[in-house]
Order: structure tokens, then C-alpha cells, then sequence
């Protein structure tokens, strides 16, 4: 369920899309996080201001587990190539 107001967005991740992942060799809980980062991106595509944009995506980052950081995705990437 996603519920928009006022430019806000809430709700649940896309499951077909987690389940995408899933088929792809992909866990849980990377799915997650990459759906999530992925969501992130988009709205900061919208800010105006990059000093904003780049405090945003740093909080964001921050919330996050580390394997998500850029090298931790690289090399998610790399191993799937594998």
C-alpha cells in the first residue's frame, strides 16, 4: 500500500519487484535495501539544490546497512557476475 500526500510518499516495497531480485540470485534482504536506494534516487532527482540533494543521499546512506555503500554494490555486482 503506498499513500501519497502533500509530495510524501509511504508504504511497502514493491514484492513482484523484491521477487524479481529474488529469481536473480539476490536475498532478501539486499533487495530491500537496493529497492530502497533505488526509491531514494528517484526523489533526489527531483531536489533542486544539490548541497540538499547530497545531505539527503548521506542521511540515506546512513540509515542503511554498509554492504550498500557504492564499493559493497560494485561488489554485489561482481559476485553475480561470477
Amino acid at each position: 500500500d503506498v499513500k501519497c500526500s502533500h509530495g510524501t510518499t509511504t508504504g511497502q516495497l514493491d514484492e513482484d519487484a523484491i521477487y524479481a531480485l529474488r529469481t536473480r540470485g539476490i536475498d532478501e534482504a539486499t533487495a530491500r535495501g537496493l529497492l530502497t536506494l533505488a526509491f531514494a534516487g528517484e526523489v533526489l532527482e527531483q531536489v533542486a539544490l544539490d548541497a540538499i540533494a547530497e545531505r539527503v543521499e548521506l542521511a540515506v546512506a546512513g540509515k542503511l546497512p554498509e554492504r550498500f555503500n557504492l564499493a559493497g554494490l560494485v561488489e554485489a555486482a561482481a559476485a553475480l557476475n561470477d
